[in-house]
């Protein structure tokens, strides 16, 4: 049986799917999502030209030789303060008191900050002489009105939404989630409500699952177990299909595809690619129905169900929800340890990180890498990916390291 490799069926995948409609959420419901059209300013901000500092408004020709041993000395005219318009011209030798955010009055084109200054009763002298247009914000720096504040495909994030508010945008237009369904099949499983049962297989799949789609900001819904039976497995199936994606795991391995597939093909499902060329994870199962429902045959095998989530299913469903940057991040490293292959698969080594003197990160095998150790995945970081045909990575190479979720975040700060 021939193996996709990684980024084929990658292709595969991206290539059946379709980006979400689009729909109208209110402002905060809108966080995290992608905007699925142009934001235009409907205003100038600031509306005119406003100090960026707490000092004196000064036109700059008069100010332009002072040093602290000559300071030069002008006659305060206004107090101005934010929010409230002036209704004076600054001439020559005069100076305006001004507060951050306050409109600049006529006249002035600088304005020297307070701790540059010096109080003299209804005077002030100024000891330094800043380059013109210092400390002014000019009209629509911020926001330029009639202008595209935010393009289609902007991750909402919460600054994002602060420019949102600004420009009285209540409802946001932004690409719908898709749905997901989670099914696991197998007579072997235990569910979370069942009695322990030392002869099963506790269910640990569908809430692995669960829980990376709600990491991706997606609500999935849980459709249960369907046990070794074809009329409760279509019907399981069936159901799933009512939904953007459906994902199925186990019953894709050898020994299952007699029963799997027939029940695939009488619920027309057409299926591209039943395995992929890595480690863990290679009963990888890929289809898609008439009505554009995406269907993953995911490993039963916990670890290989999870590391195919983060390889196929979540980059296709960033892809659904209009997110340009698909895939985990990737840091540099080095490897502290060799790392040995001669399976001629991709093979996705859980590892964690630790920075050395020099501050470089250096990657560690989380331990035994079988499919079912679930524990290397709980404490893994990241992926290193030992490519297929090669007999291993050795301890001081350099790899790239696929970030796991829980990775920008850090104990304390370099800075």
């Amino acid at each position: 049986m021939n193996y996709l490799s990684v980024s084929d069926a990658q292709e595969v995948i991206f290539k059946h799917i379709h980006m979400q409609k689009s729909e109208y959420l209110s402002l905060h419901a809108s966080l995290n999502r992608i905007l699925a059209e142009d934001v235009i300013s409907n205003r100038n901000h600031p509306p005119y030209d406003v100090s960026a500092m707490d000092g004196y408004a000064v036109r700059f020709d008069d100010v332009k030789n002072a040093i602290p041993e000559q300071p030069v000395r002008l006659h305060v005219v206004d107090d101005i303060r934010a929010g409230n318009m002036p209704n004076i011209k600054v001439l020559q030798g005069r100076a305006a008191r001004i507060m951050t955010g306050a409109p600049t009055p006529q006249g002035v084109d600088t304005v020297i900050r307070c701790e540059d200054t010096q109080d003299d009763g209804n005077d002030v002298l100024i000891l330094t002489s800043p380059k013109q247009g210092a400390n002014i914000r000019p009209m629509g720096e911020n926001l330029m009105d009639g202008k595209i504040v935010l393009n289609q495909g902007t991750l909402i994030t919460p600054s994002v939404l602060a420019i949102l508010a600004m420009v009285k945008q209540k409802k946001v237009r932004v690409f719908a989630q898709p749905t997901v369904a989670i099914l696991s099949s197998g007579d072997e499983l235990e569910g979370l409500d069942e009695a322990v049962d030392d002869n099963k297989i506790p269910d640990a799949n569908s809430h692995a699952l669960y829980a990376q789609c709600k990491a991706l900001g997606i609500e999935p819904t849980l459709l249960g177990i369907a046990r070794d039976n074809p009329i409760e497995l279509r019907a399981k199936l069936a159901q799933g299909l009512k939904y953007d994606v459906l994902l199925a795991s186990g019953g894709v391995s050898v020994g299952h595809h007699d029963f799997m597939r027939p029940t695939l093909d009488a619920l027309g499902i057409t299926m591209h690619f039943w395995r992929v060329a890595m480690r863990p994870g290679h009963p990888l199962a890929f289809g898609t129905t008439e009505h554009g429902t995406a269907v993953f045959g995911l490993p039963g095998n916990p670890v290989s169900s999870m590391v195919c989530f983060e390889q196929f299913v979540s980059p296709a469903l960033r892809q659904m929800m209009g997110h340009k940057k698909i895939f985990r991040r990737t840091i540099q490293a080095r490897l502290g340890q060799d790392l040995k292959d001669r399976t001629g698969r991709a093979h996705f080594v859980r590892v964690s990180l630790e920075k050395d003197i020099k501050g470089d990160y250096v990657a560690y095998s989380t331990g035994s890498q079988g499919s079912g150790i679930l524990m290397s995945m709980a404490v893994a970081q990241g992926f290193v990916v030992v490519p297929e045909y090669s007999d291993g990575l050795r301890e001081g190479d350099g790899v790239q390291v696929q970030l796991l979720q829980g990775m920008d975040f850090q104990e304390g700060m370099d800075v």
